[in-house]
């Protein structure tokens, strides 16, 4: 490993210091408030810089992690060792016809904003999901019956090597909650949606609809990781955990949402370690009832 000091002055050499932090607390970068903190969180503001630092880490051998805006994720009490970058930076949004070509940083709910400025319909099932488009490519994130690979033609992305691919919709694999993007490591730059050419107030007013089941239904009054598990086949999680018993169940400030069953909110403020526990005593008491296994839809990374 390559001594700490030596670390920053080789990223200070790749871009600006103030893009550059050191011990940085990552809870306040995830939606859950959890996690220790990261060795260094940098923020480049080029997709050459993206590159640079990707071949540094594999050059030198440091860990390195990419962190999304942290709202289908767990970061472990413990933090993230090596280097975490995040692409808050990189958030442009612009359209082209039909096209919405948004960064990876963007968040989807502003990329579904911006169609909707354009009147181009097929993303309003995004107007509620709290993620950047880097994540949402990530997990083929959907929600009220879409999802983004019903939209997405194609994609910027570095691979493991630092190298730049550009990449069409069918390449990434994209199925229920997933893709090939974390197997294949790659770090997401850029999304081309393909739309449609629509009506701006039958749009509009299903993104308003869309909005107001959120907000109705979901615990947002609290620190979350979102929806932390996958519909199994034939089920609602919610509703398992619901008829469980578990709504309200806490672990030290950790508790299954009294107002959505499928959601965990940090209510007190809660570790991490807390946070995970009441997941797995959720996933081990709905196995022991109705004999089915809730898969994480949430990751969770870094040390204990």
């Amino acid at each position: 490993m390559v001594k700490e000091h030596k670390v920053y002055e080789d990223l200070v050499r790749l871009m600006k210091k103030e893009n550059i932090g050191i011990d940085v607390p990552l809870k306040e970068y995830t939606y859950t408030h959890l996690g220790g903190n990261a060795d260094y969180f940098v923020t480049p503001s080029t997709y050459e810089e993206v590159q640079e630092v990707v071949k540094y880490t594999n050059q030198v051998g440091i860990p390195f992690t990419l962190l999304g805006n942290g709202s289908n994720l767990i970061i472990k009490d413990g933090g993230i060792r090596g280097v975490v970058m995040n692409l808050k930076k990189l958030n442009a949004i612009h359209t082209n016809g039909t096209k919405v070509i948004a960064q990876s940083g963007a968040r989807i709910i502003d990329t579904s904003e911006t169609a909707l400025a354009a009147t181009l319909t097929g993303l309003e099932f995004a107007c509620g999901i709290p993620g950047s488009v880097g994540g949402a490519l990530f997990m083929n994130a959907g929600a009220y019956g879409g999802e983004i690979k019903d939209c997405l033609e194609s994609a910027k992305v570095i691979d493991q090597s630092g190298a730049l691919l550009e990449l069409k919709a069918a390449d990434l694999d994209l199925a229920y909650r997933t893709s090939n993007i974390p197997d294949k490591k790659y770090i997401v730059l850029e999304a081309t949606f393909n739309l449609q050419p629509g009506n701006k107030h039958e749009i509009k007013a299903i993104m308003d609809d869309l909005t107001n089941k959120r907000e109705t239904k979901q615990p947002l009054e609290y620190p979350s990781c979102g929806s932390v598990f996958k519909r199994p086949p034939g089920y609602f999680a919610g509703k398992l955990i619901q008829d469980s018993g578990l709504q309200g169940t806490m672990l030290g400030g950790a508790q299954v949402s009294l107002k959505h069953a499928g959601f965990i909110v940090n209510k007190d403020n809660a570790t991490a370690e807390e946070y995970i526990g009441l997941i797995r005593h959720v996933q081990k008491v709905v196995n022991e009832k109705f004999d089915v296994h809730l898969e994480r839809e949430v990751r969770i990374i870094g040390e204990d």
